[in-house]
């Protein structure tokens, strides 16, 4: 096939890259750099867009097969302030409009869009299990979410499969949030992050690029997706469970107040629930490598992750 990538130097985005190149699929990555257009030394096709301008070189697009769009600003890259959350909304909200209008217009669209959202869609939930069928919540990240779905709405009009798969905690050594508390709890200085008894919604970066495959291959499976792990677990289970993978003690915890003296509102992430269930994909058929929180932090740990096919 013929696969388009926006975010596609991401932590998710070149995992997926690797897993399509592997299995001999052509892929054309979205990128802002003049200088990363034309073919690249991997043999992909590097095509010029400007989401902020909603600006895309949308010729190159013809003849896709797929679509996936990842990109979007790191949650946790930096404090919220309020510029910051600005551009959280903007680049997802404004990149996936630059997406969705140009396939859109296109003579000959894709057969499917695979547009990212994120399980923060669901607000905080407490200890409630959710499956794709759960209310909007009516958090910051809720608002982007939701609005970062209905931004897709173009291309679905046009005819083109939209899915959007709400994504959890990806872990992973190489990024996210697996390498910054990797390192710390290798040193003995972990521990749980608040009260612990959040709920965090994890997946392997393995399970994350076979998730978005089988949704490109599917047709059946159209809007919301959860891809998080069949088990979620509070954060003081994730805790213990990683010290015991790493043979450290996890005697140390981070009170809310100082999360929210470091981390200003994001802490609210950090110490929310989010207890989310894969419903839509299991009963797709879809199998989890790492179902389990063991299984998934010795795979981050493991890694380099990603390069699994699609699992069916």
């Amino acid at each position: 096939m013929r696969i388009a990538v926006t975010g596609s130097t991401g932590l998710i985005g070149s995992a997926l890259v690797r897993s399509l190149l592997a299995d001999g699929h052509e892929v054309v990555r979205l990128v802002r750099r003049r200088s990363r257009t034309g073919v690249q030394p991997d043999g992909t096709l590097g095509v010029g867009w400007n989401p902020h301008r909603l600006e895309i070189d949308a010729a190159a697009l013809e003849g896709l097969d797929a679509v996936v769009h990842l990109a979007g600003a790191g949650v946790g890259d930096h404090r919220w302030t309020e510029a910051y959350k600005r551009e959280i909304r903007d680049s997802r909200v404004l990149g996936t409009e630059t997406v969705a209008g140009a396939l859109a217009g296109l003579k000959r669209p894709p057969r499917v869009l695979v547009s990212a959202s994120a399980v923060g869609w669901y607000g905080q939930t407490g200890d409630r299990v959710i499956d794709e069928t759960a209310p909007a919540g009516d958090d910051f990240l809720a608002r982007v979410c939701a609005e970062w779905e209905a931004a897709a709405r173009p291309a679905a009009d046009a005819g083109v499969r939209v899915v959007h798969p709400r994504t959890g905690l990806v872990m992973d050594r190489h990024g996210g949030a697996g390498a910054r508390l990797f390192p710390v709890f290798k040193l003995g200085l972990g521990g749980r992050l608040g009260s612990g008894e959040q709920y965090w919604s994890a997946v392997s970066l393995a399970d994350e690029v076979a998730a978005l495959r089988f949704l490109i291959d599917r047709e059946e499976l159209s809007g919301p997706v959860n891809v998080a792990g069949p088990d979620p677990v509070t954060n003081r289970r994730l805790t213990e469970e990683l010290g015991r993978v790493l043979g450290r003690p996890t005697l140390f915890a981070v009170p809310d107040f100082a999360l929210k003296a470091v981390l200003g509102q994001m802490a609210v992430e950090v110490t929310g629930s989010h207890r989310v269930v894969p419903r839509k994909l299991l009963e797709a058929g879809f199998r989890f490598r790492h179902p389990d929180v063991e299984s998934i932090l010795r795979a981050a740990l493991q890694g380099p992750g990603g390069t699994a096919a699609a699992a069916g």
